[in-house]
Protein backbone atom coordinates (compact mmCIF):
# COMPACT_ATOMS: atom_id res chain seq x y z
CA UNK A 1 0.00 0.00 0.00
CA UNK A 2 1.46 3.37 -1.02
CA UNK A 3 1.81 6.25 1.52
CA UNK A 4 -0.99 8.09 -0.30
CA UNK A 5 -3.39 5.25 0.59
CA UNK A 6 -2.40 4.99 4.26
CA UNK A 7 -4.35 6.52 7.11
CA UNK A 8 -2.72 9.42 8.91
CA UNK A 9 -2.18 7.72 12.27
CA UNK A 10 -0.58 4.71 10.57
CA UNK A 11 1.87 6.93 8.71
CA UNK A 12 2.83 8.90 11.81
CA UNK A 13 3.28 5.85 14.05
CA UNK A 14 5.38 4.01 11.46
CA UNK A 15 7.50 7.10 10.78
CA UNK A 16 8.26 7.66 14.46
CA UNK A 17 8.78 3.97 15.25
CA UNK A 18 11.21 3.55 12.35
CA UNK A 19 13.20 6.69 13.20
CA UNK A 20 16.74 5.60 14.16
CA UNK A 21 17.47 8.46 16.59
CA UNK A 22 16.17 9.15 20.11
CA UNK A 23 14.69 12.46 18.96
CA UNK A 24 12.67 13.29 15.87
CA UNK A 25 12.31 16.62 14.11
CA UNK A 26 9.08 18.36 13.15
CA UNK A 27 10.16 18.13 9.50
CA UNK A 28 10.40 14.33 9.75
CA UNK A 29 6.86 14.19 11.17
CA UNK A 30 5.43 16.26 8.31
CA UNK A 31 7.36 14.60 5.49
CA UNK A 32 5.27 11.39 5.10
CA UNK A 33 2.01 13.38 5.19
CA UNK A 34 2.98 15.46 2.14
CA UNK A 35 -0.11 17.48 1.05
CA UNK A 36 -1.99 16.23 4.12
CA UNK A 37 0.45 18.22 6.25
CA UNK A 38 -1.83 21.28 5.89
CA UNK A 39 -4.57 19.39 7.69
CA UNK A 40 -2.17 18.22 10.39
CA UNK A 41 -0.97 21.82 10.89
CA UNK A 42 -4.57 23.02 11.30
CA UNK A 43 -5.17 20.35 13.94
CA UNK A 44 -2.22 21.71 15.91
CA UNK A 45 -3.44 25.31 15.52
CA UNK A 46 -6.93 24.35 16.71
CA UNK A 47 -5.73 22.98 20.08
CA UNK A 48 -5.11 26.35 21.86
CA UNK A 49 -8.77 27.29 21.35
CA UNK A 50 -9.81 24.56 23.80
CA UNK A 51 -7.33 25.17 26.62
CA UNK A 52 -6.68 28.12 28.96
CA UNK A 53 -4.09 30.29 27.23
CA UNK A 54 -2.81 33.86 27.73
CA UNK A 55 -4.99 36.70 26.44
CA UNK A 56 -3.97 37.62 22.92
CA UNK A 57 -3.10 34.11 21.80
CA UNK A 58 -6.08 34.28 19.42
CA UNK A 59 -4.27 36.95 17.46
CA UNK A 60 -1.21 34.73 17.09
CA UNK A 61 -3.22 31.63 16.18
CA UNK A 62 -5.38 33.64 13.77
CA UNK A 63 -2.29 34.97 12.00
CA UNK A 64 -0.87 31.44 11.68
CA UNK A 65 -4.17 30.09 10.31
CA UNK A 66 -4.32 32.93 7.78
CA UNK A 67 -0.68 32.26 6.88
CA UNK A 68 -1.51 28.60 6.18
CA UNK A 69 -4.48 29.73 4.09
CA UNK A 70 -2.30 32.08 2.02
CA UNK A 71 0.08 29.20 1.29
CA UNK A 72 -2.83 27.11 0.02
CA UNK A 73 -4.00 30.09 -2.06
CA UNK A 74 -0.65 30.41 -3.80
CA UNK A 75 -0.66 26.69 -4.57
CA UNK A 76 1.93 25.22 -2.20
CA UNK A 77 1.54 21.44 -1.95
CA UNK A 78 2.70 21.36 1.66
CA UNK A 79 3.07 24.06 4.30
CA UNK A 80 6.19 26.19 4.42
CA UNK A 81 7.44 26.63 7.96
CA UNK A 82 10.43 28.55 9.35
CA UNK A 83 13.66 26.56 9.50
CA UNK A 84 13.89 26.93 13.30
CA UNK A 85 10.48 25.29 13.68
CA UNK A 86 11.29 22.47 11.26
CA UNK A 87 14.47 21.79 13.25
CA UNK A 88 12.52 21.56 16.51
CA UNK A 89 13.07 18.09 17.94
CA UNK A 90 10.96 15.92 20.24
CA UNK A 91 11.76 12.80 22.20
CA UNK A 92 10.76 9.85 20.04
CA UNK A 93 9.26 7.94 22.99
CA UNK A 94 7.17 10.97 24.00
CA UNK A 95 5.77 11.32 20.48
CA UNK A 96 4.93 7.60 20.39
CA UNK A 97 3.12 7.85 23.73
CA UNK A 98 1.15 10.86 22.48
CA UNK A 99 0.17 9.01 19.29
CA UNK A 100 -0.88 5.97 21.32
CA UNK A 101 -3.11 8.15 23.53
CA UNK A 102 -4.89 9.79 20.62
CA UNK A 103 -5.04 6.62 18.49
CA UNK A 104 -8.49 5.43 19.77
CA UNK A 105 -10.05 8.83 19.05
CA UNK A 106 -8.36 9.10 15.66
CA UNK A 107 -9.50 5.59 14.70
CA UNK A 108 -13.11 6.52 15.47
CA UNK A 109 -12.73 9.68 13.40
CA UNK A 110 -11.15 7.71 10.56
CA UNK A 111 -14.17 5.38 10.47
CA UNK A 112 -16.36 8.41 9.72
CA UNK A 113 -13.83 10.39 7.66
CA UNK A 114 -12.71 8.38 4.65
CA UNK A 115 -11.03 9.32 1.37
CA UNK A 116 -13.85 10.29 -1.01
CA UNK A 117 -14.37 13.09 -3.52
CA UNK A 118 -10.63 13.60 -3.10
CA UNK A 119 -10.55 16.14 -5.93
CA UNK A 120 -12.08 18.63 -3.48
CA UNK A 121 -9.03 18.25 -1.21
CA UNK A 122 -6.61 18.93 -4.07
CA UNK A 123 -5.91 21.85 -6.40
CA UNK A 124 -7.76 23.84 -7.64
CA UNK A 125 -10.35 23.25 -4.90
CA UNK A 126 -7.71 23.89 -2.23
CA UNK A 127 -7.65 27.52 -3.41
CA UNK A 128 -11.18 27.95 -2.04
CA UNK A 129 -10.21 26.21 1.21
CA UNK A 130 -7.24 28.57 1.44
CA UNK A 131 -9.47 31.62 0.98
CA UNK A 132 -11.82 30.47 3.74
CA UNK A 133 -8.88 29.83 6.07
CA UNK A 134 -7.52 33.34 5.44
CA UNK A 135 -10.91 34.81 6.37
CA UNK A 136 -11.28 32.52 9.41
CA UNK A 137 -7.77 33.41 10.55
CA UNK A 138 -8.53 37.12 10.28
CA UNK A 139 -11.71 36.71 12.34
CA UNK A 140 -9.96 34.52 14.91
CA UNK A 141 -7.40 37.28 15.39
CA UNK A 142 -10.17 39.74 16.30
CA UNK A 143 -11.34 40.00 19.94
CA UNK A 144 -14.84 38.68 19.22
CA UNK A 145 -16.27 37.34 22.51
CA UNK A 146 -17.36 33.70 22.97
CA UNK A 147 -16.09 32.53 19.57
CA UNK A 148 -12.97 30.53 20.52
CA UNK A 149 -14.77 27.20 20.73
CA UNK A 150 -16.63 27.86 17.47
CA UNK A 151 -13.46 28.71 15.57
CA UNK A 152 -11.54 25.90 17.27
CA UNK A 153 -14.18 23.31 16.40
CA UNK A 154 -14.28 24.47 12.79
CA UNK A 155 -10.50 24.42 12.46
CA UNK A 156 -10.42 20.97 14.04
CA UNK A 157 -12.98 19.72 11.53
CA UNK A 158 -11.12 21.44 8.68
CA UNK A 159 -7.88 19.77 9.75
CA UNK A 160 -9.46 16.33 10.01
CA UNK A 161 -11.17 16.36 6.61
CA UNK A 162 -8.05 17.70 4.86
CA UNK A 163 -5.84 15.17 6.61
CA UNK A 164 -8.16 12.29 5.75
CA UNK A 165 -8.95 13.68 2.25
CA UNK A 166 -12.71 13.54 2.77
CA UNK A 167 -14.15 15.85 0.11
CA UNK A 168 -17.73 14.92 0.98
CA UNK A 169 -17.43 16.22 4.53
CA UNK A 170 -15.35 19.14 3.28
CA UNK A 171 -18.44 20.45 1.49
CA UNK A 172 -20.16 20.67 4.86
CA UNK A 173 -17.11 22.39 6.38
CA UNK A 174 -17.16 24.95 3.58
CA UNK A 175 -20.85 25.69 4.26
CA UNK A 176 -20.23 25.97 8.02
CA UNK A 177 -17.21 28.23 7.42
CA UNK A 178 -19.20 30.59 5.21
CA UNK A 179 -22.02 30.72 7.78
CA UNK A 180 -19.57 31.44 10.62
CA UNK A 181 -17.68 34.08 8.62
CA UNK A 182 -20.91 35.92 7.75
CA UNK A 183 -22.24 35.65 11.32
CA UNK A 184 -18.96 36.83 12.87
CA UNK A 185 -18.73 39.73 10.42
CA UNK A 186 -22.27 40.82 11.32
CA UNK A 187 -21.56 40.43 15.04
CA UNK A 188 -18.36 42.47 14.74
CA UNK A 189 -20.23 45.21 12.90
CA UNK A 190 -22.92 45.32 15.58
CA UNK A 191 -20.32 45.48 18.35
CA UNK A 192 -18.48 48.33 16.62
CA UNK A 193 -21.74 50.27 16.17
CA UNK A 194 -22.66 49.71 19.84
CA UNK A 195 -19.23 50.95 20.96
CA UNK A 196 -19.64 53.95 18.67
CA UNK A 197 -22.94 54.86 20.38
CA UNK A 198 -21.47 54.38 23.85
CA UNK A 199 -18.47 56.52 23.08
Amino acid sequence: MSPADRRTTELLVETVAAHPEDTIGFDALLEPLRARAFGFLLLLLAIPNFIPVPIGIGGVMGALVAFAGVQMLVGLERPWLPAWLLRKRFARTSVLRFLERIAPVMRRIERICQPRLEALTQRPATLFSGLLLVLLGMLLALPIPFTNYLFGSLLLAFGIVLTERDGALLLGIWAASIALIVSAALLSGNILRLLGHLL
